[in-house]
């Protein structure tokens, strides 16, 4: 019988153990380098994008993060190209977090692809699992956003300030609120 790594368990969506030593290990690596990149000098565009670089799956070309920023892992989060995430963007990337290009972020925009059981013996155990999220090209989340695991969010979508988004949105049409909702199409 084949074992698994949590590792190969986590990437493949299954449930896995956070505190698993080498899991772990590439946790401490990212918050390193979140660590540097947060606190670099903010015109020293060059040393921030090389650690963006270091640090993520993808980093486009004309992309932006504004520090603070914070991420589980790193390379599972993967930024288009022309991209904007103002003041803290949290990327709880244990499955894919996938951003298209000329996507723009608030503040404070929450990205959350962890899963717990509800089973108490399994969180008690502390096993988890994870979603992947995809952002599609030229979104615009508001600023306090926060979009929960296995969302995908369609092309040209604007979703309001503070929304939750609990399920997939289409492309094209505003979403507010918490569950977020579409309330109209977007203008052309």
């Amino acid at each position: 019988m084949e074992t698994r790594t949590m590792r190969e368990r986590m990437l493949a969506g299954e449930l896995y153990i956070a505190d698993d030593p080498d899991l772990a290990a590439e946790s401490q690596r990212a918050q390193a380098l979140t660590h540097r990149l947060n606190a670099a000098d903010p015109t020293d565009h060059a040393l921030r994008r090389e650690l963006l670089e270091e640090l993520l799956g993808a980093f486009g070309e004309g992309s932006e993060i504004r520090p603070p920023f914070r991420c589980d892992y790193g390379y599972q989060t993967f930024v288009g190209a022309r991209t904007f995430a103002n003041f803290g963007l949290i990327s709880l990337d244990v499955a894919r977090v996938t951003i298209g290009d000329d996507v723009q972020m608030g503040p404070g925009v929450q990205l959350l692809t962890a899963l717990h059981p509800v089973a108490a013996g399994l969180r008690r155990d502390k096993w988890e699992a994870a979603r992947p999220i995809t952002i599609g090209h030229n979104v615009w989340l508001g600023g306090g956003v926060t979009v929960l695991p296995g969302v995908t969010i369609g092309d040209d979508t604007v979703v309001g300030a503070g929304a939750v988004v609990t399920r997939d949105l289409p492309p094209r049409v505003v979403a507010v609120g918490n569950p977020a909702r579409v309330i109209r199409e977007v203008e052309p």
